[in-house]
């Protein structure tokens, strides 16, 4: 067994325990939400939230292990599929809202009736079906993605450069959501959500099930994103991140490899954004900040690039210590984020998972799996 396969084979270990270990600890939190509130292992409303806001972002710095980690891409933009699919999502939570909102109109949001629109926006045109609500999280972030990745990498467009315009990419899109006139609620966004398939937001029941669902949705795309990087797909992937010119010599299309994989993360970002918004219940132009997608990065170099249950594990506790700081010292947060990517990058450059694996044959980076040109092309 040579290093990569050694590699691949811990890894694949590696994610199936995390992505039950994920699902198991939401399923318990569920339950123990359920309980009487005098039990000693009721959990309250507030934390099953909580649990399920991290779950969402760890979704989130999964997408963007699989085109960093694994491709090379250093994305400062994933922000914007995340806030895609929670807009979407969003749509069908306030028409579900119908007659019940403050202006008692059915036709219409509250926000556009206060703006004196007079029709909805074709956009908007069914959006009170969940199955099209979902059909759109999924595909207007694909592509975009897709339009986005044609243009730039068959542009060869790589490095620094790539990053710079990925993040232009969210911040022109969070300008556009903050106007008005844009149909989205501007500055205050999408909120006020009452139910979702009709069943009330608010009721600790139905906060249990998504729980369980966003635990369920970051396990399928655990073991989805593990299957993509342990197949020859993911052999190609590993070879354009680390000798790009050297794959397209030998008769691949590293642009295409990249184009399939940031399509593949920018859905999966998505559904970590529509299950993010039913869970906090609200979603404003400010979740498309660069940001957020810089904190993306952090998550996943603090949990370890290029492992997947990585990914995971720094969004949680990344998030988890945001909770504590910003609760503790709020105006310190952002100088502690700058010392943990620091300290990390210094002391830990494979991350937290580094320090499971001390006896290991290389980091992600130094690993090249051996790829053969395809069949009737020679090198």
């Amino acid at each position: 067994m040579n290093a990569f396969s050694g590699q691949s084979v811990r890894s694949f270990k590696s994610v199936v325990w995390t992505a039950g270990l994920v699902l198991g600890l939401a399923v318990v939190l569920a339950v123990a939400s359920l309980l009487p509130e005098n039990s000693p292992f009721h959990v309250s409303a507030f934390a099953v939230s909580l649990a399920g806001k991290y779950l969402a972002y760890a979704m989130l710095a999964l997408s963007v292990d699989l085109v960093w980690g694994f491709a090379g891409i250093l994305t400062l933009g994933h922000a914007a599929f995340f806030g895609l699919g929670g807009y979407a999502m969003g749509m069908y939570l306030m028409r579900e809202i119908g007659a019940r909102g403050a202006y008692g109109d059915a036709s219409l949001p509250d926000f556009m009736v206060f703006l004196s629109w007079k029709r909805l926006p074709w956009y908007w045109w069914g959006t009170d079906h969940f199955a099209w609500a979902m059909l759109l999280v999924l595909v207007v972030p694909a592509l975009l993605a897709g339009i986005f990745g044609w243009l730039a990498f068959r542009s060869r467009v790589s490095g620094v450069y790539l990053s710079i315009i990925t993040q232009a990419l969210t911040y022109a899109l969070m300008l556009a959501f903050f106007q008005n006139g844009f149909g989205f609620g501007g500055n205050n966004g999408l909120t006020d959500f009452k139910d979702i398939l009709g069943a009330d937001l608010h009721r600790p029941a139905t906060r249990a099930v998504l729980l369980v669902v966003t635990g369920g949705a970051l396990a399928a795309g655990l073991l989805a994103s593990r299957f993509i990087v342990g197949s020859r797909f993911g052999n190609l992937l590993v070879a354009v991140r680390d000798s790009e010119n050297r794959t397209r010599f030998l008769g691949y299309r590293p642009d295409q490899v990249k184009l399939l994989v940031w399509v593949f993360s920018a859905m999966l970002a998505a559904i970590g954004g529509a299950l993010y918004v039913i869970q906090v219940g609200i979603i404003n132009p400010g979740e498309f900040a660069p940001a957020n997608s810089i904190e993306a990065v952090i998550w996943v170099a603090v949990g370890g690039r290029g492992t997947l249950s990585g990914a995971v594990l720094g969004a949680i506790l990344v998030n988890f210590g945001k909770t504590l700081f910003t609760a503790w010292l709020p105006e310190f947060w952002l100088y502690g984020l700058g010392l943990l990517f620091i300290g990390t990058t210094l002391f830990l450059p494979s991350g937290l998972m580094g320090l499971w694996r001390p006896v290991r044959a290389a980091p992600p980076e130094e690993i090249t799996p051996e790829v053969s040109a395809p069949e009737g092309e020679h090198s």
